[in-house]
C-alpha cells in the first residue's frame, strides 16, 4: 500500500507563512500537521531545534553520548534528519536547523519570521508537554494560531482516558474495549511545499555531523546495523509486509530472542519512536494484510497487537502521575530495592557471570537494540529474578542506551518486568540459564557478543564456570581471569528474591498501597537480618563472587 498522495497547487496559496516544529514526527507521509502547515500558507518554515538537553555531549557519561542518550540513538536521529531534510528538498524545501533551548530557540523565531500558524505533533512525554505549553502561551497571546493533532500514536490518550471516567485503563483488555476499532483518515502526503520565507538574522545550520556536535567514535569492532530516516523505515515496512504468511502468523511469544542475524521481527520500534514511521499507516498496512489472507494472529501476540501495546501504554503512561517513578505513583508497588552499585554496573557492563545476560547487554552497547524477549531476560535479571536492583536504575541504563526508548513504553516494561504494576506473578522467573539455552542450545548468540567465551564447549557455553579447568585452558578462558564468576547463584538469589517480593506484596497489601519511606526502611532491615541469619551467608558469597 502507498500513502495517499496529493497535488499541492501553488495558485491555491494565499495569506501568510506557517511554522513547522518537528521533534519526532520526522517524516512526510502522513503527517497532518504538515500538511496543515503547508494548506493556504505562502512559506513554510520546517524547524527542527538541537536540544542541548538532549545531544549535547556529556565527557562524563559512562558510555559515548549525551548525558540523556548514548551515540546510537543521537546517529540514528541525525541520520533521520538528514533523511527528512532530503525529502523536504524534493518537495521545494529544506530543514532548518537551529541549536539552542527549543521553546526560546521557537519564541524568537515567532518573532523574527512571518508566522501566523505553528504546527506541531502532539507530544505526550511529560518533558515536551512543558515546552509545547510554553510555546502555545506565547503563540495565542501573539495572535499565531496553533494547530497540534495527534498523530504519533493511533489513538488519543486523552479520549480513552475520558471514556473511562478520567481514569487510564490499567489493563490490556480493558484498554482494548474502550478504544474500540480506530477511526482515522491518513494525511495526504505533499508533492509541493510552499517556499521558506525571510530567515532574518537567525543562523541556519546544515543537519549536523557527530563529529560536529564533538562526538569522537572510539573505534569499535561492530555498530548498530540500524539507520534512521523514513525512507528505511518505509523500506523495512514493504521488507516486512512482502511475506504476507509470516506478518499473518506473527505470535510475539513464540520469537527468537537470540536471532541476530535476521532478527525475529521488523525492527521497526525505533522508527515509531521517532516518527520516520507512522503508527497509522502501520496499522492500517497490517489491516490490508489481514483482509486478504484466509487467518491470521489477534491482539495481544498478533502484529496489530504489538502496535495497541504501544497504544495502551502511552494511555496509562499519560493518565498516570509520577508515572517514571515508584515513589508518588500509585499504580505502582512500593518495594525496598537493592541500592546496589557494584552489582548494577556489573549488569550494565555485561560483567554478570552469565554468558546469556551479559550476551544481550553488549548487543545493547552495540547495537541499541535487543529482542524484546532478551530485554525481558536482563530486566527480570537486574529486579525481582536474581540482583534485586531498583527498576529505575535499570530504566535510565535501557532510556540511555536504547535507540527505540521511548518514554511510556520503557517505563510501562519496566514496571511490568519487575513485578511493581501490570503484571504480578514475581515466582515466574526468566532463568539466565536454562531461558537462552532454550532456542540457541549451541550458543551461537553468546559466540557473537561474547568472543571470549567463542571457542567454549556447548555443553558450558551457558554456565562455563561449571567446565573443567582443562576445558576452559583448551577454550582460552579460564572462569575469573578472562571471563568473570558469576556475581550470584542463581538458585538462591532467585529464591531470595521471592521471600523479598512476598513480603513487599504483603506489605503493600496490609497497607493498601499506603507505604511510607519508613515501612520500606523496615523490611529493608528484614531483610538484611534474614540474610545475615542464613548459611552459607549469600551476602558474603556475592560480595566474593563480585570480585
Amino acid at each position: 500500500m502507498k500513502p495517499p498522495l496529493s497535488l499541492l497547487n501553488p495558485s491555491m496559496l494565499s495569506g501568510s507563512g506557517s511554522l513547522m516544529w518537528f521533534r519526532k514526527g520526522l517524516r512526510v507521509h502522513d503527517n497532518p500537521a504538515l500538511e496543515y502547515a503547508s494548506r493556504g500558507s505562502t512559506c513554510v518554515y520546517p524547524l527542527f531545534v538541537i536540544d542541548p538537553h538532549y545531544m549535547e555531549l556529556d565527557p562524563n557519561a559512562y558510555s559515548p553520548g549525551s548525558t540523556r542518550a548514548g551515540i546510537n540513538r543521537i546517529r540514528f536521529l541525525l541520520e533521520s534528519l538528514a533523511d527528512l531534510d532530503s525529502s523536504l528538498k524534493k518537495l521545494g524545501s529544506r530543514l532548518l536547523v537551529l541549536k539552542g533551548e527549543p521553546s526560546e530557540v521557537l519564541i524568537r523565531c515567532l518573532n523574527e519570521w512571518d508566522v501566523r500558524k505553528l504546527c506541531f505533533e502532539y507530544d505526550t512525554d511529560p518533558y515536551y508537554q512543558a515546552l509545547d505549553d510554553k510555546a502555545k502561551n506565547y503563540a495565542s497571546a501573539a495572535g499565531i494560531e496553533v494547530f497540534s493533532p495527534v498523530s504519533h500514536t493511533i489513538f488519543d490518550p486523552a479520549d480513552i482516558i475520558e471514556k473511562n471516567g478520567g481514569r487510564p485503563p490499567l489493563s490490556y483488555q480493558s484498554f482494548l474495549k474502550l478504544a474500540g476499532e480506530p477511526s482515522f483518515s491518513l494525511s495526504v502526503e505533499l508533492s509541493w511545499m510552499p517556499p521558506i520565507g525571510d530567515v532574518g538574522r537567525c543562523e541556519i545550520l546544515q543537519v549536523p555531523t557527530l563529529k560536529e556536535l564533538g562526538y569522537v567514535e572510539k573505534h569499535q569492532d561492530e555498530f548498530t546495523p540500524f539507520r534512521g530516516g523514513e525512507s528505511e523505515a518505509l523500506r523495512r515496512l514493504r521488507e516486512s509486509l512482502s511475506d504476507k504468511e509470516w506478518v499473518a502468523n506473527f505470535e510475539k511469544p513464540k520469537g527468537d530472542p537470540s536471532a541476530y542475524i535476521k532478527p525475529a521481527t521488523t525492527v521497526l520500534s525505533p522508527y515509531l519512536k521517532f516518527g520516520c514511521l507512522s503508527s497509522r499507516y502501520f496499522y492500517q498496512c497490517l489491516k490490508d494484510v489481514y483482509k486478504n489472507v484466509k487467518r491470521h494472529t489477534s491482539p495481544p501476540v498478533s502484529l496489530v497487537g504489538q502496535l495497541l501495546w504501544r497504544e495502551f501504554f502511552y494511555t496509562v503512561a499519560f493518565g498516570t502521575p509520577n508515572f517514571d517513578e515508584m515513589k508518588g505513583n500509585k499504580i505502582c508497588k512500593q518495594i525496598p530495592w537493592n541500592d546496589d552499585d557494584k552489582l548494577l554496573a556489573a549488569w550494565r557492563e555485561a560483567r554478570t557471570g552469565y554468558p546469556w545476560i551479559d550476551a544481550i547487554m553488549v548487543q545493547l552497547r552495540k547495537w541499541g537494540w535487543m529482542h524484546h524477549l532478551a530485554r525481558h531476560s536482563v530486566a527480570c535479571f537486574l529486579t525481582r529474578g536474581d540482583l534485586f536492583v531498583h527498576w529505575e536504575k535499570g530504566r535510565d541504563i535501557f532510556e540511555r542506551l536504547l535507540i527505540d526508548s521511548d518514554w511510556a513504553i520503557n517505563n510501562g516494561n519496566w514496571l511490568w518486568l519487575s513485578c511493581s504494576s501490570f503484571f504480578y506473578q514475581y515466582n515466574r522467573i526468566y532463568s539466565p540459564i536454562s531461558f537462552g539455552r532454550k532456542y540457541d542450545p549451541n550458543g551461537n548468540y553468546i559466540r557473537h557478543f561474547l568472543p571470549i567465551l567463542k571457542d567454549m564447549p556447548k555443553e558450558y557455553i551457558y554456565e562455563p564456570w561449571t567446565a573443567p579447568l582443562s576445558v576452559q585452558t583448551k577454550a582460552k578462558c579460564i572462569i575469573g581471569r578472562d571471563y568473570p564468576k558469576p556475581v550470584v547463584l542463581h538458585d538462591t538469589a532467585s529464591n531470595e528474591c521471592r521471600k523479598k517480593m512476598g513480603q513487599a506484596y504483603a506489605l503493600n497489601q496490609r497497607l493498601n498501597g499506603r507505604v511510607s519511606e519508613e515501612d520500606l526502611r523496615k523490611l529493608r532491615r528484614k531483610f538484611d537480618e534474614d540474610e545475615d541469619k542464613q548459611e552459607p551467608k549469600p551476602r558474603r558469597q556475592r560480595q566474593k563472587l563480585i570480585k
